[in-house]
């Protein structure tokens, strides 16, 4: 029977560990230890690895987000909203609105929705962030 680990630990030596998207010595862009992820040879990931990442990153947004004072105060209709200017900005971007988030602190949702919507975010992708805000300000689930 393989021994897995002195596979895995063979390949890691000869494809080595790059944690983020990189071009292999062919032009290909691949990630991980050699995973071929450049659709003009066939690369691409899973649905389930997709599902993998994207927990790990409701995850890490999570941990983050928790850390926020008023947190636990919010409802899950506005942590959702929240998270979601996180996936799309990152932590630090979010973290950014202060004029935004000092009115979700103190539940003054009108302003909360008038800052979200007062940003380059909002023009840069409308939609969403009008969904977002609309969900800041009245409550409503994001995706119902």
């Amino acid at each position: 029977m393989i021994n897995r680990e002195r596979l895995r630990g063979g390949l890691v030596d000869d494809e080595r560990e790059v944690l983020h998207a990189y071009q292999d010595h062919l032009g290909f862009w691949t990630i991980g230890v050699g995973r071929l992820i450049d659709k003009r040879r066939g690369g691409g990931i899973t649905h389930d690895e997709s599902m993998f990442l994207l927990d790990n990153d409701i995850d890490e947004v999570l941990t983050a987000l928790e850390h926020l004072p008023y947190w636990c105060d919010l409802d899950a209709t506005r942590q959702e909203a929240l998270c979601n200017m996180a996936f799309q900005l990152g932590v630090a971007g979010l973290l950014n609105f202060k004029n935004t988030l000092a009115a979700v602190a103190r539940q003054d949702w009108d302003a909360a929705y008038a800052g979200a919507l007062n940003s380059k975010w909002a023009q840069q992708t409308p939609a969403r962030a009008l969904r977002v805000a609309t969900a800041l300000r009245d409550g409503d689930s994001l995706w119902d």
